[in-house]
């Protein structure tokens, strides 16, 4: 009877595990330090608490023999503040920390006898986001102020991978084929199964898989040699989505794009016959706690709708074949569009005037949850 009891529970586990052996992309972000006395020597024992101030999440260290701590699996973004404690010495606390997807920090602390009374925080080491002894390789990290104040005009996460200067503008990297890169969206796969003529889900029909409104950061990775990444020899494209902290705010917003705003005219002359142009994305986050400081949520939902010319050129209707018009006449197109319908029955549409409708509606509801101190839950 006891086999029978835990087995749902060895169940459930296998396919966690199985879980976590799938996913290919970097989620989490980690820091580390040297933790030493006035005089150089180092303080092993020392305890390190580091805390997310917007979610009240806290992770825990202890400095090892050498006085070095390390905390693993951290939220990406910040603010976070740490505050390292020795008995004899004084209490030390830095602020105001934000870390980066994929990428290790530094925070070094110098603590004081008490004796001396000093209360200021003396950090002792500064580490650059580019150049540092923690960085698994080349790679570009779009940080979460990045993404709120770019500029886009599709707000399309390809706008933030074309900040690695190794991109030719779209999704080939340092040369390389895109077929060759491996998309990840919170540590799954998230590539265009198919293989065709565009790299993520969707992109064929010119919609965007994810909201721009609910990434958090984004990573570029190429040739990294941090084996918790793989599956590529292009780039490592690797997104992180938004989470609940322990405020509660949203955002709603609706971007408008019409043929006014776009130019159809070269030397005084138009482009397109029928220019029509319509885009519209309109949409709103909402993110908050459940509970305080334990479980909190996150809501995106868009939708987009775009109209686009069918084509550039209409068909010749007098013999005289003027700037965007094509040399096939109107009644050559006519004469096929009678033979597709008579002999096979089959209507082929207007071959001019005529536009392409896409429709994209996304939503992605997220939950997060903190266990205890080493473990933590995302749905």
């Amino acid at each position: 009877m006891n086999r029978i009891k835990y087995l749902p529970l060895a169940l459930f586990s296998m396919i966690l595990s199985t879980t976590s052996l799938l996913a290919q992309g970097v989620t989490t972000a980690e820091l580390s330090g040297i933790i030493t006395a006035s005089d150089g020597s180092p303080l092993p024992g020392a305890n390190v608490v580091l805390v997310h101030e917007p979610s009240g999440t806290r992770y825990g260290a202890v400095g090892r023999a050498s006085g070095n701590y390390d905390i693993i699996n951290l939220k990406v973004g910040g603010p976070y503040s740490i505050t390292v404690s020795y008995i004899g010495y004084a209490t030390q606390t830095q602020s105001d920390i934000y870390l980066n997807l994929g990428v290790g920090t530094d925070v070094h602390f110098t603590l004081s006898t008490e004796a001396i009374g000093l209360e200021a925080v003396e950090v002792v080491a500064a580490v650059s986001d580019v150049l540092n002894a923690d960085r698994t390789g080349a790679a570009t990290t779009v940080s979460g102020e990045t993404v709120t104040m770019m500029p886009s005009i599709k707000r399309s996460t390809r706008d933030l991978t074309r900040l690695d200067p190794r991109s030719d503008g779209n999704f080939s990297f340092g040369g390389r084929n895109w077929l060759y890169n491996n998309i990840s969206l919170d540590g799954s796969y998230f590539n265009n199964p198919f293989g065709l003529d565009d790299p993520a889900p969707g992109g064929q029909a010119g919609a965007e898989p994810v909201s721009f409104d609910a990434i958090e950061q984004v990573q570029v990775s190429i040739a990294p040699f941090d084996v918790r990444e793989g599956g590529f020899t292009g780039a490592g494209i690797n997104s992180v989505t938004k989470s609940g902290t322990n405020t509660l705010k949203g955002t709603a917003y609706s971007y408008l794009r019409n043929a006014s705003l776009v130019g159809n005219k070269i030397g005084g002359e138009e482009v397109i016959a029928d220019p029509t142009l319509s885009y519209n994305q309109t949409g709103f986050s909402i993110s908050g706690p459940i509970i305080q400081d334990k479980l909190f949520f996150f809501v995106n939902a868009e939708i987009e709708r775009r109209e686009d010319p069918g084509s550039n050129f209409v068909a010749d209707a007098d013999g005289n074949v003027q700037f965007g018009e094509s040399r096939v006449s109107v009644a050559t197109m006519d004469l096929i569009r009678a033979r597709m319908m008579t002999e096979y029955k089959y209507d082929t549409g207007p071959y001019q005037n005529y536009t392409y409708n896409t429709s994209n509606n996304k939503y992605l509801p997220k939950i997060n949850w903190n266990i205890n101190s080493s473990h933590n839950l995302s749905f």
